[in-house]
């Protein structure tokens, strides 16, 4: 595992596809929402770059994001909408996730705020560490 302030990378135990397969079907038994997948790799060749694979995948939970966003002033949270799961080869060969620690970056907010966001990133992880070594 490797951890800045607020992003955390771990790396997987299966190869790329297979990890992003399995983390999206985890999601879903999860309830979360799978509103994007983005194929950054590809979006860059259609520009001539050439990178190693990389997918982000966009999940939201309505039961978390609800509460937020039927509210007046955490609304503003919406910019950390929907939370992201990124999935990438590195130079080594290896497959790693990365995601952000939702939790970390609330401390300070709004109580609800917090909250909310704690029992997002905390679910976020469960659902990462089903493919992580």
């Amino acid at each position: 595992m490797s951890k800045n302030k607020y992003v955390i990378e771990y790396q997987s135990k299966y190869n790329f596809d297979k990890t992003v397969d399995l983390l999206i079907a985890e999601a879903e038994r999860r309830e979360w929402k799978i509103p994007a997948i983005h194929d950054l790799q590809q979006s860059l060749a259609k520009s001539g770059k050439s990178v190693n694979p990389v997918k982000v995948i966009e999940i939201c939970k309505p039961a978390y994001s609800g509460q937020m966003l039927e509210l007046n002033d955490e609304r503003i949270m919406s910019v950390m909408m929907p939370c992201r799961i990124s999935v990438y080869i590195k130079e080594d060969g290896n497959t790693y996730t990365a995601l952000v620690d939702g939790a970390e970056m609330a401390a300070g907010q709004a109580v609800k705020i917090a909250n909310v966001m704690k029992a997002a990133s905390d679910e976020t992880f469960e659902i990462v560490k089903t493919v992580i070594l």
